[in-house]
């Protein structure tokens, strides 16, 4: 008997050492873990990745999904709400009703209630309000707050609950102005900082300040206003500037109010840098305006900000400022003593290495040989993609110049194989595991009842999340901050944030349109990277439309006819257009990488300006490319060139050699 038992334990022992299955499991293996597994929560697993694959219809859906309600499990909730779901497309509405009831009473508390409540309350409102209570940041939560009426109270009630719980949500922006706008009832002082916050959030400063009124502020609001207001037209700025003054002198204990000061030094005219004087004297001694103030006295006690505050994001751009100065006017001395203030440890990866860079550089120039080859070497170990780890390795003599025309080098467009969530939350990863990443998605915003994400790790986690939901837009912009705030990251670690900070998207579009116009795709990858993250519906403030941000009277060049907005939010039209306008970039520039993407940002006629008349004759293209691009005169043309080429480099490497 015992040598029975132990041989029990073994078999589940060994059973339970095998791989788990996700969705790099092939099909086929799912097929036969679905029938022939012993262990039934492996069948269930094998049944949901099945279920989440493209050939999954509703009808096969609800094949794989029967019977696999059962237990206590988290997962039996989620196999309920699918074939509730299943049964629905399906035009089943008894079958999909009583799994949605059924689901209800089993698990009242798991996320996946909440799109019960949803479907079940849409002529009763007790299940909408329970909905509201239970779980008001769930997407479930924010369409029934959208679409809430007849009445103006109803409107109104689902007004505020988006601007507690989701100020972005489709159609949010119009309900809380209406709501803003309604005379009776009267708003109240508190619901009047709810919508107003709500729509500092979505940018709208003007709107925000409207709707507050005379209401009594606080610390919170006037913040967002503040902000909202500084990134309009100048008087709204100079509008913003005041609100922030204010907040500043009311509440100067409130974090909000460091907060305003880290914004108001961020201003870049004599006018902005003088009205730091009226902040309290305890925020005139914070990092920001410390280093502001420095900053505008050409450098004048850097050695202090930076001793003091080390950590600080405001010292680490104090540091570069005065660096780049000193090394576009070759004070190699200075500009070396200047990157060695910090320790490279003390930066995150992607600061870090743009120091290591310019210190090799600088120490290379002052005939420190070896020194220099010490510094770029620790940048590689330490970071070695993006725009500093490409021109480290050619600095190095260990790579060629960037390929942006398929020369039959390139890795061509393989994808990123998947990679576990790590989030330290089991149920999350496990979601993540059987790709089901929108349930994973509803769980972490309910969890964290809409408070955004600060730290490195929960941007991560969130930006990862938002990329398996299809919301590249935000996901690509919270992963970027996540890199920028991660202090002392090794190379091994920021591996799956750096593979996640390069997707691939639209990869059949781009790797024909790439084809069409003999062009590397990663180039393609690289601009629309930059240029939209992959949302084909971005307009901006310009006019330019689509993945590869393509003006309609461009597109109408390049296509031979014309090009309309909707045409170009299509990425079949809009890909391939861009692709002909980069070639013809390329030719123009006879394949100058650094000259095609800066002609790409600020057109070909402010590049041949620049060639034609530089601001510094000295510097040369072909030896200080580098250089050359620091001089570029155009803040926003210097950083998407680096971006740009920095994508570009990326993407190859990560598909060549993804190890560090």
């Amino acid at each position: 008997m015992l040598g029975s038992l132990a041989l029990l334990v073994l078999a589940r022992q060994a059973l339970n050492a095998r791989p788990l299955p996700s969705p790099a499991t092939s099909t086929a293996a799912l097929e036969r873990s679905r029938r022939w597994e012993m262990d039934p929560e492996r069948r269930r697993e094998a049944s949901l990745l099945l279920t989440a694959r493209a050939a999954a219809t509703p009808a096969r859906q609800r094949e794989l999904l029967q019977g696999q309600g059962w237990g206590r499990d988290p997962l039996a909730a989620v196999a309920l709400k699918l074939d509730a779901m299943a049964a629905g497309k399906l035009g089943q509405p008894l079958v999909e009703t009583a799994r949605w009831r059924e689901l209800l009473r089993r698990f009242p508390a798991d996320p996946a209630s909440a799109d019960a409540l949803y479907a079940l309350g849409h002529n009763d409102p007790a299940l909408r309000g329970q909905l509201w209570r239970r779980f008001p940041a769930h997407p479930a939560a924010l369409a029934a707050a959208a679409e809430a009426g007849p009445g103006a109270a109803q409107r109104r009630a689902g007004a505020l609950h988006l601007a507690r719980w989701g100020a972005r949500w489709p159609g949010a922006e119009a309900l809380l102005r209406q709501s803003c706008q309604l005379k009776t009832p009267p708003l109240s002082a508190s619901e009047r900082r709810v919508l107003a916050r709500g729509l500092g959030e979505l940018g709208d400063g003007d709107a925000a300040a409207a709707c507050l009124a005379r209401a009594a502020s606080d610390a919170a609001t006037e913040l967002v206003i503040g902000r909202a207001l500084l990134k309009g037209t100048a008087a709204q700025g100079q509008a913003g500037e005041a609100r922030l003054l204010a907040l500043a002198g009311r509440w100067p204990a409130a974090p909000e109010a460091l907060e305003a000061s880290r914004l108001l030094s961020q201003g870049d005219t004599p006018e902005a840098v003088a009205q730091l004087a009226r902040l309290p004297l305890a925020l005139q001694q914070s990092a920001p305006v410390a280093a502001r103030r420095a900053a505008a006295a050409d450098g004048w006690g850097w050695e202090q900000v930076l001793r003091r505050w080390p950590t600080d994001p405001a010292s680490w751009e104090l540091q570069w400022e005065l660096a780049r100065e000193a090394l576009l006017e070759r004070r190699w001395t200075t500009a070396a003593a200047l990157l060695m203030a910090l320790e490279p440890q003390q930066l995150p990866s992607p600061l870090a290495a743009r120091q290591l860079f310019w210190l090799g550089y600088a120490q290379q120039e002052l005939g420190e040989n070896e020194a220099a080859r010490r510094s770029w070497s620790q940048l590689l170990a330490r970071n070695p993609w993006g725009y500093y780890g490409w021109r480290t390795r050619v600095r190095l003599g260990l790579e060629a110049p960037l390929a942006l025309r398929n020369d039959g080098t390139s890795s061509g467009l393989a994808a990123t194989p998947w990679q576990p969530l790590s989030s330290g939350n089991s149920n999350l990863n496990r979601l993540w595991r059987l790709d089901q990443p929108l349930e994973a998605w509803e769980r972490w915003r309910t969890a964290r009842r809409n408070q955004p994400p600060q730290r490195p790790a929960e941007l991560i986690v969130e930006g990862r999340l938002r990329q398996g939901v299809g919301d590249d837009w935000t996901s690509l912009g919270q992963l970027e901050l996540a890199s920028l705030r991660w202090v002392g990251a090794s190379c091994r670690a920021s591996l799956p944030l750096e593979q996640a900070l390069h997707p691939l998207r639209f990869g059949a579009i781009f790797g024909a349109a790439a084809t069409a116009e003999g062009l590397n795709p990663a180039l393609l990858l690289g601009v629309a990277k930059q240029e939209s993250r992959f949302t084909p519906g971005v307009r901006s403030p310009a006019g330019a439309v689509g993945l590869l941000q393509l003006l309609p009277s461009t597109a109408a060049e390049l296509a031979g006819a014309p090009v309309s907005d909707e045409q170009l939010r299509q990425p079949e039209v809009n890909a391939p257009l861009g692709a002909r306008y980069l070639n013809q970039r390329l030719r123009q520039w006879s394949g100058n990488p650094f000259l095609t993407a800066a002609s790409y940002n600020a057109g070909q006629g402010s590049v041949g300006a620049w060639l034609e008349a530089p601001a510094d004759p000295s510097l040369s293209l072909s030896r200080e490319p580098e250089l050359w691009v620091e001089a570029i005169p155009f803040p926003e043309t210097r950083l998407y060139v680096k971006k740009v080429l920095g994508n570009v480099w990326s993407y190859e490497a990560l598909r060549q050699t993804p190890g560090c």
